[in-house]
């Protein structure tokens, strides 16, 4: 079996924060443990995560760790970064914006990254102005959608991209956007946590019903959300979608790469697997090309192995991605 031309795995640096965290290892060393160890060869890093100095890391510490990656076989795709919207509680004007950003795009070229990502909207004013910059650089801008940020939410950040119609911005989609159900591990934290059980009952069973969003908000306005797993309770309104994927069709066209977001390994009525599968399926419609990155969101709650994570999860996309028909055949079948 092998992906379609111009699609590549890869995996985050981001699934080993906890280890970041530990401190054993510098968060470079531990980026680079993805490719050493084959899980992929191709990684996503977060600049704020990798190097001191951020907004503007050494750029000899990037060229160094892009040689580092190159000699194990492996290169940098995107890398996070990020517009902190205030300085000491005033908020930044564009013109701070986009100096607090332009190092990082300096530093994202000098590390051999193709691209870089933002939350979508973020840039805001900023983007057709960085157009320029991202051409000098030779980098694309994503813009990163996930969660419920579907184009009928956030219409105009969608049309800004599509009316800017340059390959230097594009779309990442993050298909925790397309959730048919909730991880099994969180819904049993929930449960430990104290959440009432009829809510419970409709997020085990009726996540994608409207229902069943109204249930979630009526108990956080009402004060009910036991502490410990307040945190985890937000996820629910920020980071846990419920679309499908025929919500994105007019979007579809401006993707450039994919989050194959996941948080665990239960694959319980496929809520794990069925989201790849409507993926791939859509992407071979449009003669997608770019990188589908494995990015592990669980490790919020649980404490397995990232590696192991992330290696088994690659494999399961890539078995569920794999011999996709062309895009000739699809649209051939679906006028049958």
């Amino acid at each position: 079996m092998s992906l379609p031309t111009g699609w590549t795995l890869s995996a985050s640096a981001f699934n080993l924060t906890p280890e970041v965290i530990r401190a054993e290892r510098t968060a470079p060393d531990l980026a680079l443990t993805l490719v050493e160890r084959d899980i992929a060869p191709a990684i996503e890093i977060e600049l704020g995560q990798m190097w001191r100095g951020f907004p503007d890391p050494s750029h000899a510490e990037a060229r160094s760790f892009r040689d580092r990656l190159a000699a194990a076989g492996g290169r940098v795709s995107i890398v996070g970064v990020s517009i902190d919207e205030y300085d000491r509680g005033r908020r930044r004007t564009d013109a701070e914006r986009r100096a607090f950003l332009e190092p990082q795009l300096r530093a994202a070229a000098a590390v051999g990254a193709s691209g870089v990502r933002l939350p979508i909207g973020q840039a805001g004013a900023l983007l057709e102005d960085l157009v320029p910059l991202l051409e000098e650089l030779d980098l694309v801008l994503f813009e990163e959608a996930q969660g419920h940020e579907t184009p009928a939410a956030k219409p105009a950040a969608y049309d800004r991209m599509a009316e800017l119609d340059t390959p230097h911005v594009r779309l990442l989609l993050d298909i925790s956007m397309l959730m048919p159900a909730l991880p099994v591990t969180y819904l049993d934290r929930l449960e430990h946590g104290g959440i009432p059980a009829d809510l419970l009952r409709r997020l085990r069973d009726d996540w994608r019903d409207p229902a069943t969003h109204d249930a979630v908000i009526d108990l956080l306005r009402s004060g009910g959300v036991p502490g410990p797993v307040h945190t985890l309770y937000m996820n629910l309104l920020v980071r846990f979608g419920r679309a499908h994927v025929s919500d994105l069709a007019s979007v579809l066209p401006l993707l450039g790469a994919v989050h194959l977001k996941f948080w665990d390994l239960d694959d319980a009525d496929h809520r794990l697997s069925d989201p790849l599968r409507d993926v791939g399926t859509a992407l071979a419609a449009t003669g997608f090309t770019g990188t589908l990155c494995s990015e592990w969101g669980g490790q919020e709650w649980l404490d397995d192995d990232p590696w192991e994570t992330t290696s088994r999860h690659l494999a399961l996309a890539a078995g569920i991605l794999s011999d996709r028909p062309s895009p000739a055949s699809v649209q051939r079948a679906s006028t049958q």
